[in-house]
């Protein structure tokens, strides 16, 4: 069953398109993997799926689930060392979208964000300030956030830069897990072209006009011929 169809999507900004063209479907339990170069629009289709820009072409159809409950983990950046929000809230804070950001939380937000840091394994870092924690943790900790807002989707912006190889792995089991056992749908954008981090069942290749959606072995494939 889809959750999102994309026909003939055109995206981008000031009625000027740095994608044009795209066709493609989120289905139930999906695993995609969005790679590219620089410059390709893999920032411009997820601002897209997530309704913060509109199509300037075509139509994103949402079939069996609503943008506001699309888990979004974006991009680590840096945080200021008095940064003061614990693990707890940034998690929490998870189910605003949700609550069309209204600054109240209900004991079921609580006990969910709560559910959500155990399952990740992380509720001992509840009461930890979020600045104090280190990129992996850092990671896991805006996971647990993006899976408060969804039981369906989360979409994932380069979820392992700056991550040592035994953190990314680690992350990668974890983001799996969510897809495989919990049946939740993922699409994560990389730049990791390694073919053993390329962890997705299907591939979204933006470059250029040549786009490619399929299946990972059909991509690797595509790659040595």
């Amino acid at each position: 069953m889809n959750l999102i169809e994309c026909r003939n999507l055109a995206l981008g900004y000031n009625g000027r398109a740095v994608l044009k063209g795209l066709n493609f479907n989120v289905e139930e339990g999906d695993f995609i993997c969005i790679v590219g170069e620089n410059g390709s629009g893999k920032t411009t289709l997820i601002r897209g799926l997530l309704g913060l820009i509109k199509p300037l072409k075509g139509k994103i159809t949402y079939c069996n689930l609503k943008k506001n409950t699309i888990g979004y983990m974006p991009q680590e950046t840096h945080v200021d060392a008095h940064f003061p929000a614990s693990v707890f809230e940034i998690v929490l804070s998870g189910t605003l979208a949700q609550k069309h950001f209204k600054p109240f939380y209900t004991a079921v937000d609580k006990k969910n964000a709560l559910q959500k840091l155990s399952l990740l394994n992380i509720a001992n870092l509840k009461k930890e300030s979020f600045a104090d924690l280190s990129g992996g943790q850092r990671q896991k900790v805006l996971l647990a956030r993006s899976l408060c807002a969804t039981s369906k989707m989360i979409v994932l912006d380069e979820p392992s830069n700056n991550l040592d190889a035994h953190s990314k792995a680690e992350l990668y089991q974890l983001i799996i897990r969510l897809n495989r056992e919990f049946k939740i749908a993922v699409i994560m954008v990389t730049h990791d072209l390694d073919h053993d981090n390329l962890i997705s069942d299907k591939i979204l290749s933006l470059r250029g006009k040549d786009f490619f959606f399929g299946s990972t072995k059909e991509y690797v494939r595509m790659l040595h011929e």
